[in-house]
C-alpha cells in the first residue's frame, strides 16, 4: 500500500519492449538497477512498468540491445498536474481543501460515550458543555485527565473513566457500578480508606467520622455475613426483618470489672446476603390498538453546520395521526476523522389506529419476554434468582404473570448509629470538724 503511494507520487509510465533479444533488455535493466514490475509477455516482447525517473535511462539500453521501446501509458500525480497544468481554479480549490482539512483537523466535532447505561449520552454531553467541553473546541484545550476527575467527582455510581482523543472525536469510556445501592465492595473499601488518610492528614480523629449501622432492607433469612468494620447482631440462619440492625456502629468500652465506661463510634462496613421473596405481578389487555400506516408521508432532508441548518421542504401536516422519524450521519474522512457537516432526512408517515385481539399464543410469548427482561434486569444488580413460582393466567379481556420469585441478595443498607451518653455519679464528700 505505502510503496503504491509512492509511486503514484513519483509518477510511473507502462511501456512496450519489442525487438531481436527483449530478454537481453530485461538483463540491461537489472544489471543497472532500474527495477520494473508487472512484467507480462506479449508477441515478440513485454509489456512492464517502470518509475517516470528510470524510463529516461532507457535510450541508450535500447540501442544497445536492439530493441524497441513504446510508451503505451502515463500514470501518478506529475502526469496528473501536467494534464490540468491550465485549471487553475482546480488547484485552487484542491489547495483550499487541504488547508481546510488541516484546520478542521485541530477541533473536536464529536463526542463519543461507550458503557454508559444508566446515564444517557445527553446528560452527559450537557454536563461537559457546563464545563466547556463541547463540540468545536480545539484538541489542545481537552484535558482528558481533567474531564476523567470531574465525571468521576460528579457521579458517584461511575467507578471508571477513559478519555482520549482520537482523530477528530473525544471518546469517553465509562465503568458504572452495577450494584446502584451500595456499590462494590472494594470500591466502598478504597473509598473510606481514600477518606481516613484525608481525615488523618486534616488532623481530624477518628470518632469525627459520621458513624453509621447497617440495617436490612428487606425481609429474609442470612445466608453470608463478611463484617469488615462494626459490631455485627447476625448470624447466617437468622431471621431478620426489614429495618432490624444487622451490623452496629458502636463500640462499648469496659472497664476491669466489666462496666460501660464509653463508647467507640465507626462506619459499619460489611457483604450481607440473605434468601428473600418478591411478588411480580404484570397484566396485559386482549385488545389493543395498532398501527397502521397508509402511503402518506412528507420528506424533508437537510444539512447542519454547527448551528446552521439548511433544509429542503417540510414537514408540517394536517393528517390526524404521524409519527416524526429522524436519521442523521456525521460525515467523516477516513475511521475517526469527524467533519462539522450532518446530513440528516425527517419523514414524517400518516398512520390510523386499528383495534385487534391477542392470541393466546401471542399474550404468552408477551408476557414470557416481560417477566425474563424482568429477571435479567435483577441479574445485572448482582441479584441470584434460586427460583419462581410465577404462573401466566388467562381471561376473557386480559390476562397477568403472577407469582413469586425466591432470590439470594444482599439486604444491607445505611443508617445512622444511635448515640449514647455515660451519666457519671461523682461522690460528694463533706468536710466534718471535731469539736
Amino acid at each position: 500500500m505505502i510503496r503504491s503511494f509512492i509511486r503514484f507520487l513519483r509518477g510511473y509510465v507502462r511501456i512496450r519492449v519489442r525487438g531481436f533479444s527483449p530478454e537481453r533488455f530485461l538483463n540491461m535493466c537489472s544489471y543497472h538497477d532500474i527495477y520494473v514490475w508487472g512484467l507480462s509477455p506479449i508477441s515478440s516482447g513485454y509489456e512492464m512498468y517502470l518509475s517516470a525517473a528510470d524510463f529516461k535511462k532507457l535510450k541508450p539500453l535500447a540501442k544497445k540491445t536492439h530493441t524497441k521501446i513504446t510508451l503505451t501509458e502515463r500514470r501518478g500525480f506529475p502526469f496528473f498536474l501536467f494534464h490540468y497544468r491550465k485549471r487553475k481554479l482546480f488547484f485552487f480549490g484542491l489547495l483550499l481543501c487541504i488547508i481546510l482539512l488541516k484546520v478542521y483537523s485541530l477541533f473536536i466535532w464529536d463526542i463519543h460515550f461507550e458503557g454508559n447505561e444508566k446515564w444517557t449520552d445527553e446528560t452527559l454531553a450537557e454536563y461537559l458543555r457546563s464545563g466547556g467541553v463541547k463540540p468545536c473546541m480545539l484538541k489542545s484545550r481537552v484535558d482528558c485527565p481533567g474531564i476523567v476527575k470531574n465525571i468521576r467527582e460528579e457521579y458517584n455510581d461511575i467507578i471508571w473513566v477513559s478519555a482520549s482523543v482520537d482523530g477528530s472525536r473525544l471518546k469517553i469510556q465509562i465503568k458504572e457500578n452495577e450494584d446502584t445501592l451500595l456499590g462494590s465492595a472494594d470500591n466502598v473499601e478504597n473509598r473510606e480508606t481514600e477518606t481516613e488518610n484525608d481525615d488523618k492528614a486534616k488532623g481530624i480523629v477518628s470518632d469525627e467520622l459520621h458513624p453509621t449501622d447497617l440495617i436490612a432492607s428487606a425481609d429474609g433469612v442470612i445466608t453470608s455475613i463478611v463484617t469488615r468494620s462494626g459490631i455485627p447482631q447476625v448470624h447466617a440462619g437468622d431471621q431478620v426483618k426489614k429495618g432490624d440492625i444487622l451490623v452496629l456502629g458502636r463500640v462499648d468500652v469496659t472497664n476491669d470489672s466489666g462496666e460501660v465506661t464509653g463508647y467507640q463510634y465507626q462506619k459499619s462496613d460489611a457483604d450481607i446476603f440473605a434468601d428473600t421473596t418478591l411478588e411480580y405481578a404484570e397484566s396485559i389487555d386482549r385488545i389493543y390498538q395498532r398501527k397502521v400506516y397508509d402511503d402518506r408521508k412528507k420528506i424533508q432532508p437537510y444539512v447542519r453546520i454547527g448551528d446552521f441548518t439548511v433544509s429542503v421542504g417540510s414537514t408540517s401536516n394536517k393528517y390526524e395521526h404521524s409519527e416524526l422519524t429522524v436519521k442523521e450521519r456525521q460525515l467523516k474522512a477516513g475511521e475517526n476523522f469527524y467533519l462539522p457537516v450532518l446530513l440528516g432526512i425527517k419523514t414524517v408517515k400518516s398512520y390510523t389506529f386499528e383495534k385487534k385481539s391477542y392470541t393466546d399464543e401471542e399474550i404468552r410469548k408477551i408476557l414470557s419476554a416481560d417477566f425474563q427482561q424482568f429477571c435479567k434486569d435483577l441479574e445485572e444488580k448482582g441479584i441470584q434468582i434460586l427460583g419462581n413460582s410465577v404462573k401466566i393466567n388467562l381471561y376473557a379481556d386480559s390476562a397477568d404473570a403472577k407469582g413469586t420469585l425466591f432470590l439470594n441478595e444482599r439486604i444491607t443498607e445505611e443508617a445512622d448509629t444511635e448515640i449514647l451518653t455515660i451519666e457519671r455519679k461523682e461522690t460528694d464528700e463533706s468536710v466534718g470538724t471535731d469539736d
